[in-house]
């Protein structure tokens, strides 16, 4: 099995080849999630991106492939680069725990449309309503609305993914992420996983997660494809 270290290269690549192989598509050696679920790609040879970009982009409007520093090559006559989101792989040293004081509840698919709206409210753009698929959810209710929430996304044998990190606007700056993040970290370690995330380089949440016992590792940037 591949150790820790080298899946932490290439996350998506190896959550879609264990934990959610179920949910794998995969074109001449490029993996991607079935769109539904997650429009994420990923690959380890360039050369084989053009061609894999050209199946996926059938299939789909818009998809990222995800790379620590390689370029991915596409074909101009049918996909078109928007950008290239730069981001930060963190990965948790150690934790450092808070107290939890807000009544943080487990969300089942009842709540499909709850926190997909509350998604992209916050970060539209990538969330799908199938992502719900990919792990766990927690929350927190004020007003008998949910307001916060943290997910799973990419995990393997090995890590698992804190995601989904909203907050409504009307309820920022109460600390309900920092406990959240902290719950969903602590469920992840029952696993005896790794609790890693991702995030932009520039977001002003990075000091929160230090804070939490997060350290910044790597560069993992998301290329953000477009059919032509």
């Amino acid at each position: 099995m591949t150790n820790l270290e080298e899946q932490l290269k290439n996350p998506v690549w190896y959550s879609l080849e264990e934990t959610h192989k179920k949910f794998a598509i995969e074109y001449n050696g490029v993996k991607f999630y079935e769109p539904e679920v997650c429009t994420f790609g990923s690959f380890f040879e360039e050369a084989k991106t053009k061609k894999a970009s050209n199946e996926y982009i059938d299939k789909t409007n818009k998809f990222f492939f995800v790379s620590e520093n390689k370029v991915p090559i596409i074909d101009d006559d049918k996909v078109v680069l928007e950008k290239k989101i730069e981001g930060c792989q963190m990965v948790l040293n150690q934790l450092i725990d808070v107290d939890i004081t807000e009544d943080i509840v487990p969300l089942d698919n009842s709540y499909l449309d709850e926190i997909y709206n509350l998604i992209w409210l916050v970060m539209p753009g990538y969330y799908q309503k199938r992502s719900f698929e990919m792990g766990e959810y927690f929350g927190i209710f004020k007003d008998n609305k949910l307001v916060s929430i943290t997910g799973q996304r990419l995990q393997t044998n090995l890590f698992i993914e804190v995601s989904g990190v909203v907050t409504h606007p009307d309820y920022t700056k109460r600390g309900l992420a920092r406990q959240l993040i902290v719950h969903t970290t602590k469920e992840i370690l029952k696993t005896n996983k790794k609790p890693i995330l991702h995030t932009t380089k520039k977001n002003l949440a990075i000091p929160l997660y230090k804070k939490l016992g997060f350290e910044l590792t790597r560069d993992m940037n998301w290329w953000l494809f477009s059919k032509k």
